[in-house]
């Protein structure tokens, strides 16, 4: 008779199936059977509280009662239709009130496919070949975007690295790449490659590490200057750092901006924002053929994803919403901190309080070679011992959302202290 646990047998059955084993996302090994509130079940059923949510986009915890209701009122009604809905014009008039670059707006299902098209975008608006993007920024998937998102050989700037096999060498001709939080050094590229570069496309909080003082604002002078589109990447920012994104927290606003996650409550759903001139790009009759940029997705703006996405919306815009988050987020970032202070631990708490991590490392956080500077055995031992007390912690990442209770808040901390004590004794 085999010993085996449900879980395991689930993993073996996955490895046969799924290339190493899983959906490429998070641990291969773990399968979620269930969500509620703060907390999720896996197959053995072991309960974990949820610091993972679905990397992001469950900012009110799992099946928000008022969320689900929105989408069983839908399911009678249909779950999409590959035509204009109401459910997608009114999140569309909401995210076009809430986010200041947008007059307008055009929908696709990951914040990948966003982010492509935003750079496409740029290309079609300027005439121009280039995208400037930062060293350990992430994209998702394209071709473009897969360069120096997070290369173990550290080239010189502007020179970019292929992460990924099957990307064409053609591609590094065309995207150019700079140190994050070095406006200087960004300008002066810029400067010098004003008539090539179509886009600049970053992430305003970019992975964890917040913009230094004025390293957007030059981004944007910059930028405006020579006729160059700034494209924010505010797929994890958007409706995050504030209701209006991280244009609105940190004063600076784009010329398009890319959203996903929390717009679609939990649900496939993501939208390229902007300025109407570019926008209008999509737009055929608008400006004609060679102008055109082609875009279409099955599932786009689908209006399951629509009424989860504007009641979670609607939500958020509830007294204290944000006030609560950060109050959350500033807690849990002094429970993190503390326990490794106290026992002599070096380490950096990198972040804003509705996103952060710890990176162990001396070394003040500001880019992507900063973070390579972090001891990647210490933060598997923080990890792993976290998760033995019932913390669902990512390896990059730890989201605050607003189902965590007063409960869940004290069984982290001890458990963020048990885990320091694993890391003293390493």
């Amino acid at each position: 008779m085999s010993n085996s646990t449900h879980m395991e047998d689930l993993a073996a059955r996955a490895r046969a199936v799924l290339p190493a084993g899983g959906f490429g996302n998070f641990d291969a090994d773990i399968f979620i059977r269930e969500g509620h509130g703060s907390r999720v079940i896996d197959e053995n059923g072991r309960e974990f509280i949820d610091y993972l949510i679905s990397s992001g986009p469950m900012i009110l915890g799992h099946g928000h009662p008022e969320v689900n209701d929105a989408i069983r009122g839908q399911l009678d009604r249909g779950l999409t239709f590959f035509a204009n809905n109401s459910a997608g014009l009114e999140l569309a008039e909401e995210i076009c009130r809430a986010v200041a670059c947008a007059d307008q707006l055009r929908y696709v299902s990951t914040g990948g496919e966003a982010d492509m098209y935003a750079m496409r975008l740029a290309r079609a608006h300027t005439g121009r070949p280039k995208i400037l993007k930062f060293e350990g920024g992430y994209h998702g998937m394209s071709a473009e975007a897969l360069m120096s998102l997070a290369p173990t050989r550290l080239q010189n700037f502007p020179h970019p690295v292929a992460d990924s096999a099957g990307i064409p060498a053609a591609v590094e001709d065309d995207i150019l790449v700079a140190p994050f939080n070095d406006a200087a050094f960004a300008t002066s590229l810029i400067d010098e490659h004003a008539d090539e570069i179509a886009g600049v496309i970053v992430e305003p909080l970019q992975r964890l590490i917040p913009p230094a003082p004025g390293f957007l604002e030059a981004l944007r002078k910059a930028t405006s200057q020579h006729g160059i589109v700034l494209i924010f990447d505010e797929v994890v920012t958007g409706f995050r750092l504030a209701y209006g994104g991280a244009q609105q927290a940190y004063g600076v606003t784009p010329d398009l901006c890319t959203l996903g996650k929390i717009i679609g409550g939990g649900l496939p759903l993501a939208a390229i924002a902007g300025r109407e001139t570019i926008m209008r790009h999509f737009d055929k009759k608008a400006v004609g053929a060679d102008g055109f940029t082609f875009q279409v997705g099955t599932l786009s703006g689908n209006p399951l994803a629509a009424v989860a996405g504007l009641k979670t919306l609607e939500i958020l815009r509830r007294d204290n919403s944000y006030e609560t988050l950060y109050a959350t987020g500033k807690r849990l970032m002094a429970a993190l901190s503390d326990p490794l202070t106290a026992r002599g631990i070096a380490h950096q708490i990198v972040g804003a309080p509705v996103l952060f991590d710890v990176i162990f490392t001396a070394t003040p956080v500001r880019n992507y070679r900063d973070m390579q500077t972090g001891d990647a055995r210490l933060a598997a031992i923080f990890n792993s011992a976290v998760r033995d007390r019932g913390i669902l912690k990512p390896g990059a990442k730890l989201y605050p959302h607003l189902a965590l209770s007063e409960a869940d808040l004290q069984e982290t901390e001890a458990a963020f202290a048990f885990a320091a004590d694993q890391v003293a004794a390493a």
